[in-house]
């Protein structure tokens, strides 16, 4: 009998659903300990044919996609699973279909190594002993009561000893019991966040509806690849663009597999120096008189000095930047191929593609802006793409693809759930919208002296050496801290700081140096590993009850799935539970139940009129169904009852290229700009930016000025060499891309060992650059960076650029205690934490050595040992 199955029994199921796992983890299990028969392949088949019920779950993870998956559950155990059946398939009304990594969730819920029970470290002691052994020391299972009172006990020590501020983390009991300290920034959205406020006012963050990309004749796509960063239907809703007849051109350091899917034409270009490309083609289209100067004159400020905002110096415009008139340098394709690595006569013919080409998309992804002083990048591709004129027209548009929020496309929301009906609970520390994090409505005000905290890429430092930069706001400089507990007790959804943020071996020492560490997880994921106390939590499919959003055409509505396995709880349990052991009132923290949340979520859903303005209740609601569940409420009329939602999983509106639901963005505003500004300060688009500047410096990392203007990056191109001029290579030669990848949602589904058998984690390099370090497909070889280093087998590739190198991000870090190496291949071992901008991570510019490994070659990943504890 397998491990798992032997400590499946310690969890009270019955005959029935002991069988349910036998079938659905072996599908023919024999084990005449327990008196159970043997069962054919054909017979389990059957047996779930008639005991099996198919329900809606989804998948709940930060990936882009927004999916319907469905499960077949037998006796409280989900055996199969499937994707969107409940309509027929249309480019116009498409199915709204599973990937890869959605299928294999019921392999995290159900997997052998999910948490079981409360785990402590073998040697902790309160106060912070022995705390030098987080990641090294053994787990013991302790018991609810006794995890809770050593979390209370401790969580009322620092408070009491240190303050509020020595607390890093935020949670609603928290903000009950007083608040905490907060890390901010950027992540997924780089350097994207201030530029579109400032710039656009938000203008360009969502693009135009997806239907409406089919009348594009040209879209260009740079530094994307939907095919990996959203699984789902963002990529079949592109290639209907294609189909349309749109030409594809994509920019970026490798072909990707959303090149090979779309791609007519691919433009390569070295990490971090984009903004060098954009700025050479910007030349071609002056020097050639091929911009739209119309539009620009309308609808922008800054382009030339002609056109400058009040109060700005007229030498400081755009135009006379790019010839060269003040610095004496022309931003020439000569000039630019010299760092971005492509070709001047593709520069001049892609500038005079997108100059000439009406209607056109010019839109870029998240990535190239994940790079330091990102800020360059995202203002250089505004203003080239402006130029164009491309904007406010159908089948037209400047943007970058906001992935979370629109699933890669634009448009209005069309349907979106109810708020759970919790009140808010505010961080008393800091009642206002943590800076650097976007609120909904704009990215909060640095300037604001109430404002605390670190930026991500600081965060380790502040706990290590207990000082961080103060923005603005409060004074600049550095602020003094003595950050003594790291607080995560969140929900299941994966969030891992510790893998996830710059700087692997800073944040391991800083985990070593604090009190205490306190999460709950599903898995044993590394911050958890480092970890003093580990509480199991549920997944969404052990909750009441779960309402997913995103793609602007759907809502996701799925009820509990499966009991809480073993002795896992709720994020609001456990809160209720150290609420009264900390002196707080669980009522007032939680002063309606799960259940409730879920149905006023489900309630309070909305869906788009017929007049594709206003909008109605989603759901009817009668009753008998308030009765039923057992909640508070009032009957109402919507498009779909309450059964009919819960049992479908999915509401989606159906679309067609003649519905009045298709958006043009900013079509009233280039109509007429100056009846229908927008939010920055011109009113109009800011290709000279002073509030960008401005803002940028208020966080007090790094500056940027009002125009585009290319600034070589730390640890980017140009310091691969010890000597630019003579371009003799340095000690770091090569770039490192760190790529979203098959395998996991960010870190989250790394522990499954069929999606590590598909996608291993390899180490991608150019041929020409493996045969000059005489190295080949499958060797192992080391990695280095000033940050650290990480062995992986290598995959030799033309799909990249020569001196670019690459690593699927989100690995679980394996690091060798001994040696200070990781095995895992974990990219964030290898990126330095380098403050930039308003705090976003730098990724993509990092540089590294590569050599051929002499110790012992790895084993595949799918044949590790998983991270099981008992």
């Amino acid at each position: 009998m397998s491990n798992l199955l032997k400590k499946a029994m310690d969890y009270k199921f019955s005959r029935k659903a002991f069988l349910g796992w036998s079938a659905a983890l072996t599908a023919a299990a024999f084990v005449p300990s327990y008196g159970l028969k043997k069962i054919t392949p054909e017979a389990a088949a059957e047996k779930l044919k008639d005991e099996g019920e198919w329900v809606p779950v989804a998948c709940w993870h930060n990936c882009g996609g927004r999916c319907l998956n469905k499960a077949l559950v037998v006796d409280g155990v989900v055996v199969r699973q499937k994707t969107d059946d409940t309509h027929s398939d249309s480019p116009d009304y498409p199915q709204q279909r599973g990937c890869h990594r959605g299928r294999s969730q019921r392999h995290q819920v159900f997997g052998p190594d999910r948490l079981k029970y409360p785990m402590k470290r073998k040697h902790w002691a309160p106060g912070g002993g022995n705390k030098e052994l987080r990641g090294r020391d053994e787990w013991v299972r302790i018991s609810w009561d006794e995890a809770l009172d050593h979390v209370a006990t401790e969580l009322k020590r620092i408070k009491e000893k240190y303050g509020n501020e020595s607390i890093l983390g935020t949670s609603r009991l928290l903000n009950f019991y007083g608040g905490a300290l907060v890390r901010w920034g950027s992540s997924s959205s780089g350097a994207w966040g201030i530029p579109q406020e400032t710039m656009t006012g938000f203008f360009s963050w969502a693009g135009n509806d997806r239907l409406d990309w089919r009348n594009a004749k040209l879209i260009v796509m740079w530094g994307s690849n939907p095919a990996r960063s959203n699984l789902g239907n963002p990529t079949y809703n592109l290639l209907q663009a294609k189909k349309a007849g749109a030409k594809f051109i994509f920019v970026d350091s490798n072909v990707t597999p959303s090149v090979k899917t779309l791609a007519d034409e691919f433009i390569p270009c070295r990490p971090g120096t984009d903004t060098a490309l954009l700025l050479a083609m910007a030349y071609h289209m002056i020097e050639n008189n091929l911009q739209d100067q119309d539009f620009l004159d309308r609808c922008t400020v800054g382009f030339d000095k002609d056109h400058m905002p009040k109060g700005a110096d007229p030498k400081e415009n755009f135009k006379d930047y790019v010839l060269g008139t003040y610095d004496g340098v022309p931003k020439t394709p000569e000039w630019a191929s010299e760092i971005c690595g492509t070709d001047p006569k593709v520069i001049r013919s892609f500038a005079q593609e997108i100059a000439t080409t009406k209607p056109m998309i010019f839109t870029s992804s998240f990535a190239p802006a994940r790079t330091y002083r990102g800020q360059q990048y995202c203002q250089a591709f505004l203003t080239v793409g402006w130029m164009t004129g491309n904007v406010g027209k159908p089948g037209a548009g400047v943007w970058t693809m906001n992935y979370a929020s629109n699933q890669s496309y634009g448009g209005k929301t069309l349907v979106m759930g109810g708020d759970t009906g919790l009140p808010p609970a505010v961080n008393p520390l800091f009642p206002d919208a943590t800076y650097g994090a976007y609120d909904g409505y704009r990215w909060a005000n640095p300037t604001n002296p109430k404002a605390h905290g670190m930026a991500y890429c600081e965060t380790y430092d502040a706990i290590l050496n207990g000082e961080y930069t103060g923005t603005k706001g409060v004074g600049g400089g550095k602020v003094k801290c003595d950050i003594r507990m790291i607080w995560l007790v969140r929900d299941g959804s994966g969030y891992n700081f510790l893998n996830q943020s710059s700087d692997i071996n800073k944040g391991i020492k800083a985990f070593r140096k604090v009190d205490a560490v306190f999460t709950n997880d599903i898995v044993l994921s590394t911050i958890s590993k480092y970890a003093d106390i580990v509480l199991p939590t549920t997944t969404p499919w052990e909750k009441e009850g779960t309402i997913l959003q995103g793609n602007p055409e759907a809502i996701f509505v799925f009820k509990k799935v499966v009991e809480p396995l073993f002795e896992a709880k709720t994020e609001q349990w456990m809160d209720e539970q150290l609420a009264k052991r900390i002196g707080l009132d669980p009522k007032k923290v939680y002063p309606i139940s799960e259940k409730q949340q879920f149905f006023n979520s489900i309630v309070g859903a909305q869906v788009i009129k017929a007049d594709g303005v206003n909008y109605e209740p989603l759901v009817t609601i009668t009753q008998k169904d308030i009765d039923e569940w057992g909640v508070k409420g009032k009957p109402q009329i919507g498009k779909i009852s309450l059964k009919e939602i819960v049992e479908k999983g999915v509401y989606q509106v159906p679309r067609s290229p003649h519905d009045n639901l298709t958006v043009i963005q900013g079509e009233d505003f280039v109509k007429d700009p100056k009846a229908n500004p927008i939010t920055t300060k011109s009113g109009k688009l800011e290709i000279h930016c002073q509030a960008l500047s401005d803002k940028i410096a208020a966080y007090g990392l790094t500056t940027i000025p009002p125009i585009a203007k290319y600034q070589p990056p730390l640890d980017g191109y140009e310091a691969t060499f010890k000597d630019w001029k003579n371009k003799v290579k340095g000690k770091y030669p090569f770039q490192l891309i760190t790529m979203k990848y098959g395998r996991r949602s960010h870190s989250v589904f790394d522990n499954i060992p069929q999606l590590r058998e598909a996608y291993p984690q390899d180490f991608w390099m150019n041929p020409k650059d493996g045969e000059k370090l005489g190295l080949k497909t499958g060797d192992t070889v080391l990695i280095e960076s000033a940050y650290g280093k990480v062995i992986r087998p290598l995959t030799l590739s033309e799909a990249i650029m020569p001196g670019v190198v690459a690593l699927g991000e989100g690995a679980w870090v394996e690091i060798d205690e001994k040696t200070g190496i990781d095995k895992a291949g974990a990219v964030n071992v290898l990126c330095g934490a380098r403050l930039s901008g308003q705090g976003e991570e730098p990724w993509n510019t990092t540089i590294v050595h590569v050599e051929k490994y002499k110790g012992e070659a790895l084993l595949p990943d799918d044949q590790w040992k998983q991270r099981i504890i008992f």
